[in-house]
């Protein structure tokens, strides 16, 4: 790559949006930051000397927009990380749950899409790019209290794989990271102990890692790679007695 690295982060308000341009400014990146609450996203930006972009993922239209702003300002992004996204606790037997739901599945998953299609043309024309889901651990087991949460992350992680496919031919890599517990606001609202937990600076050195090397797929830290795949292969009765009374995470969707 000619220039500067371009690289443009969702999420970037705070938590490991705010721990991803952080890093790339470090390496001299130009950077695009986007979140949807204008005081913190402007803090950031004006701290980092980013170009910031004030728009919700779950906006099709705003991010459209917000794309294209980026691309005329800056040029053809080298790397796009969704970073954004909603954890909350869900109870489908609440009706005022519904809302909920359908937020945290138009963040986490719809969001992606949202977040990458504008970009895709343009890092066609240029001769490639990475493109950066976050998914979760979250996200190989239903987890009780968490529905909306678990469903969205294992979709994101089913379309990420199925457009990793689609671009590999144009030079577009599509990475898919999939943290345990990171150490952010979004976090520390949970009522139960987070084993192997990260701070988000640490889980953003690692997700850039990922990125530069265009892994397809990595659980982050490497401790919740053993925890994921034992998750995965426990047989459904075992998993019902261990998970069936597990803490849950706190209902209502944040603002």
């Amino acid at each position: 790559m000619s220039g500067p690295t371009k690289v443009f982060i969702t999420g970037a308000s705070s938590g490991l949006g705010a721990a991803l341009a952080r890093h790339y400014a470090a390496q001299g990146a130009r950077l695009g930051l986007l979140g949807r609450r204008a005081d913190a996203l402007e803090r950031v930006a004006r701290d980092l000397d980013a170009h910031s972009h004030l728009a919700d993922v779950r906006d099709a239209h705003a991010m459209r927009a917000a794309a294209h702003a980026f691309i005329s300002d800056v040029g053809p992004p080298d790397i796009v990380i969704a970073a954004a996204g909603i954890s909350v606790g869900t109870l489908t037997e609440e009706a005022d749950d519904l809302d909920t739901f359908r937020a945290v599945m138009d963040a986490n998953v719809l969001g992606l899409v949202h977040t990458f299609s504008p970009f895709i043309p343009s890092m066609v024309a240029q001769g490639g790019g990475v493109l950066c889901g976050i998914s979760s651990v979250a996200g190989v087991r239903g987890l009780p209290g968490g529905g909306a949460y678990s469903a969205s992350k294992a979709a994101a992680a089913i379309y990420l794989e199925a457009l990793r496919l689609e671009l590999k031919s144009r030079r577009i890599a599509v990475v898919d990271v999939a943290p345990g517990y990171i150490d952010t606001p979004m976090t520390r609202v949970n009522p139960y102990a987070m084993p192997f937990k990260m701070s988000a600076e640490a889980a953003a050195h690692k997700i850039a890692r990922a990125i530069r090397a265009r892994r397809a797929r990595t659980v982050i830290p490497w401790q919740m790679a053993w925890v994921a795949r034992l998750l995965k292969w426990l047989p459904i009765p075992v998993y019902d007695a261990v998970f069936e009374k597990a803490p849950r995470k706190p209902r209502g969707l944040p603002t």
